[in-house]
């Protein structure tokens, strides 16, 4: 029986929600599996991922092929290097507390990594909220200034606005009698 390491969907319409199994790659995708070995959320940022390190071991160490997104998974979680480094100790290239070693090493600086990327984001949103609370605060002054300026009276017109228009040549009394 050949066993696949995939993903399972649930979840609602539009907000998926995966579990990672191990199942028979003849069985549906969301039909029966052999064993959970943990879940996926892709909407989060960054995706969320819980998986038991040690059930995926067993089940790559037994053979079980992963889909390219599950082994993408693994990869993101450092199993397949530990896949990597147990063949190492297996062909004698270095000894086993040398191989947790690096793997430890690894995990601290893939912790490192993945803190840095979350701060990083967290600070792209505080800026992004920082922008929206400044273009509400200008675009609350200028209302505000609007109401005032509407409820304050408008200055008088000048006097010269009121004045009649000055008589030109041919519009007199004298130059309408000329012309006839």
């Amino acid at each position: 029986m050949p066993v696949r390491l995939r993903l399972q969907r649930h979840g609602r319409s539009k907000r998926p929600f995966y579990f990672i199994v191990a199942a028979d790659s003849r069985s549906p995708r969301d039909g029966a599996y052999i064993e959970r070995v943990g879940d996926y959320n892709p909407l989060t940022v960054p995706a969320t991922i819980n998986i038991d390190t040690d059930k995926a071991f067993d089940w790559i160490m037994k053979g079980a092929e992963p889909t390219n997104t599950v082994k993408k998974i693994l990869t993101y979680k450092g199993i397949l290097y530990k896949k990597h480094l147990y063949r190492g100790v297996r062909k004698d290239a270095f000894t086993q507390e040398e191989a947790d070693k690096k793997f430890a090493d690894w995990v601290e600086s893939k912790k490192g990594s993945i803190s840095d990327r979350i701060d990083a984001l967290n600070a792209a949103k505080k800026e992004a909220r920082d922008l929206r609370i400044a273009a509400e605060n200008a675009k609350r002054t200028a209302r505000t200034a609007a109401k005032v300026a509407e409820a304050t009276p408008a200055e008088e017109t000048s006097t010269e606005e009121n004045v009649a228009p000055t008589e030109t040549e041919g519009t007199t009394e004298e130059g309408t009698a000329a012309a006839e």
